[in-house]
């Protein structure tokens, strides 16, 4: 099955690179383009991409507020932001928006692809130990350090749904977190299930900020 791609990017290089490396796998096409938030907006409504690719920062509308709108529209929508910079505070804002994963504009065509391949197959890209930074530092600051609402519904959870979302924080996949506590893969995949409806969290990228936020995970821990 093809995965239709839509790039936003206001720098025309970006989006013509990108294209022609995504252009080239079998299993990619991308499908649109857009040049700031806007515009993204609209192109999602129309395309119905599978996977949207988003600059963070736009004119008119930047990547943030775009990938909120998107997924407030489509809950099943799949952003996944791109970044200069692995330590970047609007990357964890994006992630809080609602986006799947991040990749940094550095990196090769093929984990460009993986990465694509990922987020559309409705797993989250998280690198663990680059998102760890990422989330610890910014979820340690007084601007959102500790989110009392996220902390109240840690007590809405099952003492194994608890450990399966610190394991999931820590960046662990349903067959590595299956392993770890010696279970079904088919187990863990419910836990994931339960604990992403009780918490009212989209997929395993925000659970894992919640997971930071409410202090679940310790900051170097």
């Amino acid at each position: 099955m093809t995965i239709r791609v839509l790039i936003v990017d206001d720098q025309m290089m970006v989006r013509e690179g990108f294209s022609v490396l995504l252009g080239a796998m079998p299993d990619i096409e991308v499908v649109g383009e857009a040049v700031n938030g806007r515009e993204a907006v609209a192109q999602v409504a129309a395309l119905r991409p599978d996977v949207v690719l988003m600059d963070i920062r736009m004119p008119e509308m930047n990547g943030i507020d775009a990938t909120r709108e998107i997924v407030a529209a489509d809950a099943d929508a799949k952003v996944l932001v791109l970044t200069t910079f692995d330590l970047d505070e609007y990357v964890y804002q994006a992630l809080r928006a609602g986006a799947s994963g991040f990749l940094l504009k550095d990196a090769s065509a093929r984990q460009l692809a993986d990465g694509v391949r990922v987020v559309a197959a409705g797993e989250a890209l998280l690198a663990p130990t680059v998102t760890k930074r990422l989330i610890t530092e910014f979820a340690r600051s007084a601007e959102v350090s500790p989110r009392q609402p996220a902390a109240a519904q840690v007590g809405e959870l099952t003492e194994r749904e608890t450990e399966v979302l610190v394991l999931i924080a820590q960046g662990l996949s349903n067959a590595e977190i299956a392993d770890h506590l010696v279970v079904a893969e088919s187990t863990i995949k419910t836990h994931v299930s339960r604990i992403l409806v009780k918490l009212g969290l989209r997929d395993r990228t925000q659970a894992a900020v919640f997971a930071y936020e409410a202090r679940l995970v310790q900051v170097g821990g």
